[in-house]
Order: C-alpha cells, then sequence, then structure tokens
C-alpha cells in the first residue's frame, strides 16, 4: 500500500468551498497529504480547513478566483513562498441549466472562462513550480458529459470535453518535466450545484435505470480513483480520462419490448 501513501506531500485543491472538491480534499488528507484548499472567497473554505486540522493534516486557506488572471497570478506567488505543490487537483467549476436555445453570451462565458480556461491557466501556474523540480501530478476534474452529451448542458459539456482534450496536451508537453495529467469524470452525483434534480423522484428513476450499477454515485466513489491518480501507484498513466460513472457511459438502457430471444442452438457458421 505504500504505492498509495501521500505522507510528505502536499495537494492543491481548487473550488473546495464545497461539494466534489471537499470530498477529494478528504481522500487525499486521509491518505497522508497536506492540503491547500481555494474558493473565491476565502472564508468560505476556512472551516474546511480546520476539518482537515482536525484530522491531523496541515491545511492553507487561499481566495482564487480562476476566471480572474491576476487572482492566479496572486495565487502562484503565494504559493512559491509558502508551499510546494505536489498534487494540483483542478476542481474549481461552474454550470448553468438552460435550454441550448435559451443559453446567453454571458452564460457561455461564465462556464467556459471557469471550467476550461481557469483550468488551464491554474495548471499552467503550477506546472511551471512542479517542472524544475521534475515531478508532478495534475488531475483536471473532468465529467462524464467529457464523453457523452446531455440536452440542456452544452456548454458545460463543451467545456467538460474540452478539459479531456486539454488534459492529453498537456501530458504530451509536460510528461518531460516528470509530471503527469490526468482526468478524473465522476457521472451523477449529487452535489450543490445539482441537488434540485435529485429532489425529483421520477427523475431520480429514469436516471438510475441507466446506471448499470443502479445507483448515484456516493461521495466515497471518488476516494480510491482520485488518491490512485495523484500517487505512485499511477506514474506511468498520463494523458488518460477516467470515468468514475457507475457505468453510464455504456450508453446502457432499458428497451422498451423485450428483445427477441435467440436459439441456444442456433449456432453462427
Amino acid at each position: 500500500m505504500s504505492q498509495f501513501d501521500l505522507t510528505g506531500q502536499t495537494a492543491l485543491v481548487t473550488g473546495a468551498s464545497r461539494g466534489l472538491g471537499q470530498y477529494f480534499g478528504r481522500a487525499l488528507a486521509r491518505a497522508g497529504a497536506d492540503l491547500i484548499v481555494t474558493s473565491r472567497r476565502k472564508a468560505d473554505v476556512e472551516p474546511f480547513v480546520a476539518e482537515v486540522e482536525a484530522m491531523g493534516r496541515r491545511a492553507i486557506a487561499l481566495e482564487l478566483d480562476v476566471r480572474e488572471e491576476n487572482s492566479i497570478a496572486a495565487m502562484a506567488a503565494a504559493l512559491a513562498t509558502a508551499a510546494r505543490v505536489d498534487i494540483l487537483v483542478n476542481n474549481a467549476g461552474c454550470n448553468v441549466r438552460k435550454p441550448a436555445i435559451d443559453v446567453t453570451w454571458e452564460d457561455w462565458n461564465l462556464i467556459l472562462d471557469t471550467n476550461l480556461r481557469g483550468s488551464f491557466f491554474v495548471a499552467q501556474a503550477i506546472a511551471r513550480q512542479m517542472a524544475p523540480r521534475g515531478y508532478g501530478r495534475i488531475i483536471n476534474i473532468g465529467s462524464v458529459t467529457s464523453v457523452f452529451g446531455y440536452a440542456g448542458l452544452a456548454p458545460y459539456g463543451a467545456s467538460r470535453g474540452g478539459i479531456r482534450q486539454l488534459t492529453m496536451s498537456l501530458a504530451d508537453d509536460w510528461g518531460r518535466h516528470g509530471i503527469t495529467v490526468n482526468c478524473l469524470a465522476p457521472g451523477w452525483f449529487k452535489t450543490a450545484q445539482n441537488k434540485v434534480l435529485y429532489e425529483n423522484k421520477e427523475w431520480v428513476e429514469y436516471l438510475v435505470d441507466r446506471i448499470p450499477l443502479k445507483r448515484p454515485g456516493a461521495p466515497d466513489d471518488l476516494d480510491g480513483p482520485i488518491v490512485f491518480l495523484a500517487s505512485e501507484a499511477s506514474r506511468y498513466i498520463t494523458g488518460q480520462t477516467l470515468l468514475v460513472d457507475g457505468g453510464i457511459s455504456t450508453g446502457a438502457m432499458r428497451a422498451s419490448v423485450p428483445l427477441p430471444q435467440v436459439d441456444p442452438g442456433d449456432k453462427e457458421s
């Protein structure tokens, strides 16, 4: 299990004021990592810092708005003197659910600037510090929409599909510096952003019917994958997208009519 031990390493998790960012942070801290956690408002992430410290790990809170170039530069400058980053979890993101015909210019910019442009420039800033040391783990957070399209999620899907392509490009760019870059793509997990969907029983039944494992994701379903991609266990894996989705990306769905029965004695020639 030493390959999964993160003791002595420091992980930067962006967008850690709630939801998946905190799930990722807890898993990394339990594996031994110290944390740097960010949010647009530093006060929003300070309770999580206290929680991590109670686990026996060191934690630092930083303010970061990934849509602002100056904010990313300020974070990078603070890290240059405060901490060495071994692991980046590029998690900060947002979404606006609307039919494509109703999406506004502002909606598109908000989502793409946060999820895609922000992820690139945060990764760039951290890679500049990792490269001289010849080591780093960058984990971009994608989604099942990195490989699947869903109505009402056009800009979001474009941003997450872009994350998958970005991951492959950065892996090729930075592999020579000992930096691996991978994409962790969760399926349907209940978060603060989408909790209203899970209040609709009919929608949940519709969703679960299309997931081979017959349930939405639970927070601890992501623990193993995030630690794996952050650790030495994945040292020869880069440029990949790891879907943690209960199998929904298989495209499985129930047929509306019974499937025809095949005669077991009727063999292919």
